[in-house]
């Protein structure tokens, strides 16, 4: 990912100790119920805290083809890690953001970063967003459409996960199982919610895998098959565990 190089060293020092100050807040307070559906592909719907946050609407096209598009789903806010087809699809309800910066809506502060599409520095497919929030006392953090390391800066702007939503299918786009699993160890979340994988049959224009390379490299993690939609909800256990949605 691209930090904003303006910053200056003082300015950065300051904002680092104050994220990590206010997430160590974060941490000692209990869950409210917190909904995740999911609509597949990097798609989901998540409900809780007064919000509902929308990621990655697609259209059936690419990795995405034979999916049910999410149409006409509305909520409050849309989080879109790109405006490629498969992963900012207009045809929703909400206020659509894919561009990074910091935005607040009513008591919702999102921070978007700027991250390559590519392994060549966003020369091929451009920039996405990253996006991490706290929702119903949950930090989310988003990168379902990265393919770039995180660097310490960012780990310390982002703070420990409670749940992380990562792209792990590979191909040109995204992170590898090999690449998205480096991530996880690096960030250390609670929940995982693996995305952009090829579930069933490989479309003929994917070049993405399904979910078994990334499992493999994260033996010895639980993981648990929580169908399309489960719960956040109380103290969330401290043990990493990968949740799969269809």
């Amino acid at each position: 990912m691209i930090f904003n190089r303006l910053l200056t060293r003082d300015i950065f020092k300051k904002a680092c100790l104050g994220i990590v100050l206010a997430f160590a807040s974060i941490s000692s307070v209990k869950a409210e119920r917190v909904q995740i559906t999911s609509f597949g592909h990097s798609s989901l719907l998540i409900k809780g805290g007064g919000h509902s946050v929308l990621l990655n609407p697609f259209k059936a096209v690419g990795c995405a083809e034979g999916l049910s598009e999410p149409k006409n789903v509305s909520a409050d806010v849309v989080l879109a890690s790109s405006e490629l087809a498969d992963e900012g699809n207009r045809n929703v309800r909400g206020l659509f953001l894919s561009e990074p910066g910091s935005y607040r809506i009513r008591d919702l502060a999102l921070e978007g970063f700027t991250a390559p599409h590519d392994r060549f520095g966003g020369r091929r497919y451009g920039l996405a967003t990253a996006w991490q929030w706290v929702q119903g006392g949950v930090n989310f953090v988003h990168l379902g459409g990265s393919v770039s390391p995180i660097r310490f800066q960012e780990k310390l702007l982002v703070g420990r996960p409670d749940v992380l939503v990562i792209a792990v299918g590979g191909g040109a786009k995204v992170y590898n199982a090999r690449e998205a699993a480096a991530v996880v160890k690096y960030l250390n979340p609670k929940i995982v919610i693996p995305v952009q994988y090829v579930r069933g049959t490989n479309p003929s224009s994917c070049d993405q895998t399904g979910i078994e390379p990334f499992l493999e490299a994260m033996e010895g993690i639980q993981v648990r098959d929580v169908g399309k939609t489960f719960n956040v909800r109380g103290k969330i256990s401290d043990e990493l565990v990968i949740k799969l949605m269809p």
